[in-house]
């Protein structure tokens, strides 16, 4: 089954979680650094940032402006719990939010796309309740902006991704899990 969005988001905590050499090249494609442990050097993240340029894939930095700027990143990644307001209006800002309250806040930040979590069940330890494909739609309505599914997202539940009226999908856990599901949608 081929998911069909025109939009694909990949969040990886390191360069490492993904080999973006087996991926073709596609302007659809969105990778989010977000690395929230040990930072990286800056010459391991120039070099992934030259490949996703080579692949033509966008390349967002999480929450580090710093670090924004010295990779020459595309964008910045603004995780739910960054409240903080960024008036540079050249930076491409996309965030993450979990309620409606979050999702007015990044509205309020310049975000443009925004992941809405939980669409399906996790398996992390106290994340419990989901949204759900109709609920999600609900949702996404409501807001003049892009909403982009995130949380869940599994081999086993690809084929419900048809039925969402988002214009992408957004994969963190499963991409490190099951790399294979990266060449399968894509």
């Amino acid at each position: 089954m081929f998911i069909i969005k025109d939009n694909y988001y990949l969040y990886i905590e390191n360069t490492k979680d993904i080999n973006i050499n087996l991926m073709r090249k596609n302007t659809k494609i969105y990778i989010i650094y977000r690395n929230q442990h040990k930072q990286e050097k800056l010459e391991n993240i120039l070099k992934f940032r030259k490949l996703c340029t080579q692949k033509k894939f966008k390349f967002y930095i999480s929450n580090d402006i710093k670090l924004l700027r010295n990779s020459n990143a595309d964008g910045l990644y603004l995780s739910s719990f960054n409240k903080k307001i960024f008036l540079n209006q050249n930076i491409k800002m996309i965030g993450s939010a979990h309620n409606f309250r979050e999702i007015n806040e990044k509205l309020k930040q310049g975000c443009k796309t925004i992941f809405l979590s939980r669409l399906f069940d996790t398996s992390y330890k106290n994340k419990k309740g989901n949204l759900g494909v109709v609920k999600f739609n609900l949702i996404s309505k409501k807001y003049n902006c892009k909403i982009i599914p995130l949380g869940g997202i599994r081999n086993s539940n690809l084929n419900k991704l048809n039925m969402l009226t988002s214009e992408g999908l957004a994969l963190l856990s499963e991409i490190k899990k099951k790399p294979a599901i990266a060449s399968r949608l894509f």
